[in-house]
């Protein structure tokens, strides 16, 4: 007779990050290496402070086109011949920025690695940006621009930032730019961008896979040699709140079945002390599938198919959100339970089960986010973007187990400010007005036809 019970799990296998080393070329240039030899694969991911968050004001946007029209063509090669080059030696390349970084990525076998190196090197660092290559990923962008002004969902995100930070903020707009920045940007405004930011000072080289350190630095100092050397400053992004009283923004959408639901208040930034017990506390509320707000919306009352919150990580104090989408009827009631849930994680103490279940879900994941030597770029990339401790990795697990119920509760009550909660619907006014504004969730403003 075959038995039916489940086996139980075992403790939790130990896990150890990578070793890696963290120094500096005599140019300028960090350079963190990570030997992996399961595989004979290796990642070069070059990190540049050159994201978003450094637009000049009028120019949102242009660090994300920048970092898009890197691959497209130098003084020798133009783009589809660099593409083609890539291609040949069976290496994956992709080039982007986020809000505070700009990065060039390439993972190929060890035995082409050389000259995968070598040809991004000679790409990136005589970079001329070609007028049309420029022109086309700037009418890409446009067009992105408006496909989401027609989807609620995008505009919701672009809304929510917008009421979020005062306009003089870089956060207020999208990390890719707006209309109207994006139509004015030039070729010139490109190159001007790519010559002020993309210096040694400004750069680190990430080398995760089959190569070792000495080889890695000897490769990766004469790749870089020509790269211009410098620091440029970084420029400060402010993240105060545009108002510190609860708003209620609804972007009309005439005859929308759904509203698209934001709500939230600017968060912490990466650094911040709390982040561990922050984190553990946003899985409890809404960063689990089997979180409150998902269990409440989704299983309770059959509102919405998924609700989530989270707060995302900047360098500055980026938001933290509550995001959903419900039908236009049932706007005031789902409205009303993401209140109820934010009152009551900072009321009451969670129970020992849901700890378990946040803590064990958080580390028990963790090792498996860094299998790849792409993956293992990626997080060293961040300690270095986010000046994260050289331990961070081997810590982790620990720290996470060490947040307590107390922890949670403290973290709730010091960093949800629910009368500060800043709320975007996007939807139809006319059927969701009234019952959204008995919720006193503060003024009431009304945007578009």
């Amino acid at each position: 007779m075959v038995s039916t019970l489940r086996p139980k799990a075992g403790p939790p296998r130990s896990y150890r990050f990578p070793e890696f080393q963290d120094q500096k070329l005599p140019n300028g240039i960090r350079l963190v290496t990570a030997p992996v030899a399961k595989l004979p694969v290796a990642t070069v991911l070059v990190i540049v402070d050159a994201g978003s968050a450094n637009d000049p004001p009028g120019k949102e946007g242009v660090a994300a086109l920048t970092a898009g029209a890197l691959l497209e063509g130098g003084a020798e090669l133009d783009g589809a011949a660099v593409a083609e080059r890539f291609e040949q030696l069976g290496t994956s390349v992709e080039s982007g920025a986020d809000w505070d970084s700009a990065f060039v990525k390439i993972t190929t076998l060890t035995d082409r690695l050389e000259e995968a190196v070598t040809l991004l090197g000679e790409t990136i660092s005589s970079a001329e940006f070609p007028e049309r290559e420029v022109e086309r990923l700037r009418a890409e962008r446009l067009a992105e621009i408006l496909q989401l002004e027609t989807e609620p969902r995008g505009l919701a995100d672009e809304k929510f930032a917008e009421f979020l930070y005062p306009s003089d903020s870089r956060y207020s707009k999208p990390d890719e730019g707006s209309t109207e920045s994006v139509s004015a940007l030039s070729r010139g405004d490109v190159t001007e961008f790519y010559r002020s930011r993309y210096r040694t000072g400004a750069t680190t080289v990430v080398v995760a896979g089959d190569i070792s350190t000495d080889r890695a630095r000897d490769l990766i100092a004469r790749t870089f040699e020509r790269w211009p050397k410098g620091a440029p400053a970084r420029p400060h992004v402010s993240a105060t709140p545009r108002s510190s009283r609860r708003t209620l923004h609804i972007v009309n959408k005439i005859d929308a079945p759904q509203s698209e639901l934001r709500v939230g208040h600017i968060g912490l930034q990466r650094k911040h002390p709390d982040f561990f017990p922050t984190v553990v506390m946003n899985a409890v509320l809404g960063g689990l599938f089997g979180s409150r707000i998902n269990l409440n919306l989704r299983e309770e009352h059959g509102y919405t198919y998924g609700a989530s919150s989270y707060f995302d990580w900047r360098r500055s104090p980026g938001p933290f959100v509550v995001s959903t989408a419900v039908q236009s009827e049932v706007t005031g009631p789902a409205l009303r339970e993401i209140l109820h849930e934010i009152d009551r994680i900072r009321r009451e103490r969670i129970s020992d089960g849901e700890l378990s279940l946040a803590r064990d879900y958080l580390s028990g994941v963790f090792p498996i986010r860094y299998e790849t030597t792409a993956a293992i770029a990626s997080a060293l990339a961040s300690l270095v973007v986010y000046e994260l401790p050289a331990d961070y990795y081997d810590s982790y697990r620990s720290n996470i187990n060490a947040v307590s119920i107390e922890n949670v509760l403290t973290a709730a009550r010091t960093h949800l400010h629910p009368g500060e909660l800043q709320t975007t619907v996007v939807g139809d006014a006319r059927l969701i007005r009234q019952a959204v504004g008995e919720l006193e969730l503060g003024d009431v403003q009304v945007h578009g036809g």
